[in-house]
């Protein structure tokens, strides 16, 4: 009976320790990876919606430059 208290006092409670804060450990890092992961998601969103609006862009300028070359070579 002492030598199983001893077994329970030096090797269950300390690892039970240790599985505890490993849990403990890895929930915290399931949620720092979440919100990393909505932070990419936003931050790849607004990328693409930048350059979206910088094709739109250019495209509008390359056509102002198209007209205006169409009207100098109509002169």
């Amino acid at each position: 009976m002492e030598m199983l208290e001893l077994i329970i006092q030096w090797l269950a409670a300390p690892l039970a320790f240790v599985v505890w804060f490993l849990f403990i450990k890895s929930s915290k890092n399931e949620k720092d990876i979440a919100v990393l992961q909505a932070h990419y998601e936003s931050n790849r969103m607004a990328y693409d919606r930048e350059m979206k609006e910088m094709k739109e862009t250019m495209k509008a300028i390359f056509n102002k430059l198209d007209s205006i070359e169409q009207a100098l070579r109509d002169k």
